[in-house]
């Protein structure tokens, strides 16, 4: 019965094992007794291994334990947060309070390689910052006793200071497993950007590399934090860095829609070919004379000459010096194909008439075969700068904006909204409902930067937002006016963001077909709410043998109500945070469902272990002809008949069952 009946997992994927099996699939005679034999895979891969004296790379102490932190599989799951949530009903976007180590674990399942672009403002580690809490053993613990979830103490929150004298590893060995586990998330063309400034972008970039590959680094683009500078020593500071590195070789970034670079003429091309911008003209004298280029073009019913000139003085400089006039650029095979495919044009001046050529945004000529031929493509690129010199790039315009919003300075480290707009619009498309994930969410730029992005060029962009509810200053005006967590300023900002964006594009909002997404669920990071699940993997006997026994009223946490459960199990599943969700009423029963794009129950849960079903009821339910059915194991209250028949209905009806 065993083999009809699925377990949920109680853990995220162990990537480890993941690692393993791909190995044994690959290089089948590497593995011994269901192990790795690691001599084998030197020998096997001797011509391309390196010499390990001689390795080049980051190293620092930690590392090691870095990478363990990010592979360990957690229990942890997150719980819905109604009371805190936008448009829960329609809304595609995503707030997440936690710990985001734990919580890019929990997000491999459904989000791996489903992510267009990640957007990161870490801690710059200037020796005030906050450095969260790892101790590479239990993360959920760690979280849990500093957010003052288990006990009274709790964790104070500690900067890296540098007299600790590990200064720079502790903020690796923070960012090297986060950075791991995001580059999972990452779709083959997505990009990740972080913000950086030099205490540690020389690290960073070095980190970047080894996580993402060398080859993989797009660009390190400066950026004017503020126009008078941070004073030093001997120099105002007053720059900082966005660090981009694509997940492989897909990748294909956009142009900056906030500079046209030229490309300001339309013409009947543009939805193919994009704008173009004019060339020089068609003809000039400072390449030397060529008597092959020297012809007359006929076009728009006149006849034109190099120089622009007419046909008698066009002679006259022939005959005084034959090499010393001006020539055509293209050759007249080339020129009758401009002319014909819309790459050269006449332009009328005060000084007569000129033949100009035309580039494309997104097109070329080619010749191929002996034959011209339009070939489309993307010929623009953007410059390392950014246009990130630009003040609406700086801090201080970020603070302004903010401030805008809340009527006082809710934050102080915010990041410039222009500044995601640009990075977002380089790296997603507007309608591919390209997800947007910021996993050091601050205040909740990104997805401010989202909402208004969409609200401009009519794009369905999703966001997932993940902040620490780290505490706000006690002296701060954000304390003052009742927000103690920087998480609650990011609710409440991106809240506030949403409105101002339909409030200033209302008249373009409405004559779209599609609605304006300004919502958000929101989760909150906690322990699984399964008590048979919690047990960390270095109990000792006597420990598990008293878990063992407190299991045996329920399998599930006091508190946790179904809609808890069924997110966990969704989440364990492969489901996203984003479902659509209904609780419907079969036979007496009352159950969760999960709702596929036609309004049908593709998964039911039966999450009442206190209630037992009866068999008619359960064939009920299997009526309906769900996809999976998911049903709490204590829910049969002992009863193995029950079960085994439950088992043999879901096989005539082709349903997976599932228990949890």
């Amino acid at each position: 019965m065993s083999d009809d009946v699925r377990e949920i997992p109680s853990t995220t994927p162990n990537f480890q094992s993941d690692l393993a099996a791909q190995l044994a699939d690959l290089i089948p005679e590497a593995i011994a007794d269901g192990k790795i034999d690691v001599a084998k895979l030197q020998e096997l891969l001797s011509t391309d291994a390196a010499d390990p004296t001689e390795r080049f790379g980051l190293i620092w102490p930690g590392k090691k334990r870095a990478l363990r932190a990010a592979q360990e599989p957690t229990t942890a799951t997150l719980r819905p947060d109604f009371e805190n949530a936008k448009d829960w009903d329609t809304t595609k976007n995503v707030f997440i309070e936690g710990d985001n180590l734990e919580v890019l674990k929990i997000l491999q399942k459904h989000y791996h390689n489903r992510v267009k672009l990640i957007y990161i403002d870490p801690p710059y580690n200037t020796g005030k910052d906050f450095i969260y809490p790892d101790n590479f053993k239990e993360g959920l613990d760690t979280y849990l006793e500093w957010t003052r979830q288990v006990n009274e103490e709790g964790k104070k929150v500690t900067t890296n200071a540098e007299t600790e004298g590990r200064f720079h590893s502790n903020w690796l060995n923070m960012m090297y497993p986060r950075l791991k586990l995001a580059r999972n998330l990452l779709s083959d063309d997505g990009v990740i950007f972080m913000s950086i400034d030099d205490h540690e972008v020389e690290n960073l970039t070095r980190l970047g590399k080894e996580v993402f590959g060398s080859d993989n680094l797009l660009a390190c683009f400066p950026r004017v934090t503020k126009r008078a500078g941070k004073s030093g020593d001997l120099i105002a500071f007053n720059h900082d860095y966005v660090l981009a590195f694509a997940r492989g070789a897909g990748v294909r970034l956009n142009r900056f829609s906030h500079t046209d670079d030229g490309f300001r003429f339309s013409d009947e091309f543009e939805q193919e070919r994009g704008k173009y911008k004019l060339n020089q003209t068609l003809d000039y004298n400072t390449l030397g004379y060529v008597r092959s280029l020297d012809f007359p073009i006929e076009a728009d019913g006149r006849i034109f000459f190099p120089g622009g000139v007419t046909e008698s003085e066009h002679k006259e400089r022939v005959e005084r010096n034959p090499k010393d006039g001006f020539r055509w650029r293209w050759s007249r095979r080339l020129v009758e194909f401009g002319l014909a495919n819309g790459f050269v044009v006449i332009k009328d001046g005060r000084n007569g008439s000129r033949i100009y050529t035309k580039t494309y945004q997104n097109a070329t000529i080619k010749e191929i075969g002996g034959e011209y031929e339009v070939v489309l493509q993307d010929r623009t690129k953007a410059f390392t700068t950014l246009d990130l010199l630009d003040n609406k790039y700086s801090n201080d315009n970020a603070r302004k904006g903010i401030s805008s919003l809340f009527e006082f300075a809710a934050f102080d480290y915010t990041k410039p909204v222009e500044l995601l707009k640009t990075i977002i619009a380089l790296g997603t498309t507007p309608v591919a409902g390209d997800i947007v994930l910021d996993f050091f969410a601050g205040s909740g730029t990104t997805a401010h930067a989202v909402m208004h992005l969409n609200a401009e060029d009519g794009g369905n962009r999703r966001h997932i937002q993940v902040q620490l509810p780290e505490p706000t200053p006690e002296d701060s005006d954000a304390r003052r006016a009742g927000y103690a967590t920087l998480s609650k300023i990011a609710r409440k900002r991106i809240d506030l963001a949403g409105d101002r964006a339909v409030a200033e594009m209302r008249q373009q909002l409405g004559s779209r077909q599609a609605s304006f997404d300004t919502g958000f669920r929101s989760y909150k990071l906690a322990d699984t709410s399964f008590s048979k699940w919690r047990v960390a993997s270095d109990t000792n006997a006597n420990a598990l043998e008293q878990h063992l026994l407190d299991l045996r009223d329920s399998s599930s946490a006091d508190d946790a109500t179904a809609d808890d459960l069924l997110t966990e199990i969704l989440l364990k599943q492969g489901y996203s945070l984003t479902e659509r969700i209904a609780t419907i009423e079969i036979d007496g029963l009352h159950l969760r469902a999960v709702l596929d794009a036609d309004g049908d129950a593709a998964v039911l849960a039966y999450l009442n272990e206190h209630v037992k079903p009866s068999i008619e009821q359960l064939r009920a339910v299997l009526e309906r002809q769900p996809t999976k059915l998911v049903i709490l194991d204590d829910a049969f209250h002992g009863d193995d008949e029950l079960k085994t028949n439950l088992v043999q209905l879901a096989k005539s009806k082709n349903v997976e069952l599932w228990t949890a």
